[in-house]
């Protein structure tokens, strides 16, 4: 029963928070003309609620446990990318329910229509740099926090599996995995949930996704990020500054910091 119940928690959560979208959105002034109809409304949130379920809150069902007992070998490369295709999915389905037959654009509905855009990217890659130095500045003060409170165990003595696993996939792959993070992650988390359920909540769904890592002291920097990428997006009133951030960060993250350390460490770690 218990487990039945742990399995069941990530979809009641996504209802819940799915029903805290829509009645914002309501108030907001952001309601899709579609949702006038109810079976177009039930099927866009349930889309919604789905993608929340199966990725932000998935971990709620212990899979961040699960994770490091998965044989990653045997993934195959395309399911590196399922989270982010949910993601695009839910957002279309949405999109799709809620404004199909008007002349209102996904890209209006999300933030992608700035002035600028490269001057928007421009700026979210000297942002992002600076962002970088916040959280590694952040992460290092938990650290010595824990440490001094002797919670020396909570800090990670070595990476997860995955990213160990990651550092190892071609050149390409990571390049890959950095953009759509990126990319689709901001789409989601910032320029659809974040306008209408608040930077709080989007957040905290963000750092949610993050814990199949099976390390919460990884959620330091992970937060530390959203709330930045967060206020970036309420700054520029765009996701594109935001994108170039986050793909930048992710870039560097698996093509040089991981590569790296994983190397310079490997005598002391055993993956």
């Amino acid at each position: 029963m218990g487990d039945t119940l742990r399995q069941l928690l990530p979809f009641v959560v996504a209802v819940g928070v799915v029903l805290y979208f829509d009645a914002r959105t309501r108030r907001a002034g952001l309601d899709p003309p579609g949702f006038r109809n109810p079976w177009r409304r039930g099927a866009g949130l349930t889309a919604l609620a789905l993608a929340l379920a199966l990725t932000a809150l998935a971990p709620l069902a212990g899979s961040g446990a699960v994770a490091r007992e998965v044989d990653f070998a045997s993934v195959p490369t395309w399911q590196l990318f399922a989270v982010h295709l949910l993601l695009v999915a839910a957002a279309l389905v949405w999109f799709a329910t809620g404004f199909a037959g008007s002349r209102e654009r996904l890209a209006a509905q999300v933030g992608l229509t700035p002035r600028r855009p490269l001057y928007e990217i421009g700026f979210g890659l000297l942002f992002g740099v600076g962002a970088w130095a916040v959280v590694l500045a952040g992460a290092y003060l938990v650290a010595l926090a824990l440490a001094a409170l002797g919670g020396e165990n909570l800090v990670p003595q070595k990476p997860p599996e995955a990213v160990v696993w990651l550092a190892s996939r071609s050149v390409l792959l990571r390049a890959a995995l950095a953009v759509s993070a990126g990319t689709i992650e901001e789409l989601f988390f910032r320029g659809l949930l974040q306008p209408r359920v608040g930077l709080l909540l989007s957040t905290a769904l963000f750092a949610s996704a993050h814990l199949s890592y099976g390390q919460p002291f990884l959620l330091v920097g992970v937060t530390l990020l959203s709330l930045l990428y967060g206020l970036l997006v309420k700054w520029r009133q765009s996701l594109w500054a935001a994108m170039a951030a986050h793909t930048l960060f992710d870039l560097v993250q698996l093509l040089v910091v991981v590569p790296t350390l994983l190397n310079d460490f490997r005598g002391f770690w055993s993956p």
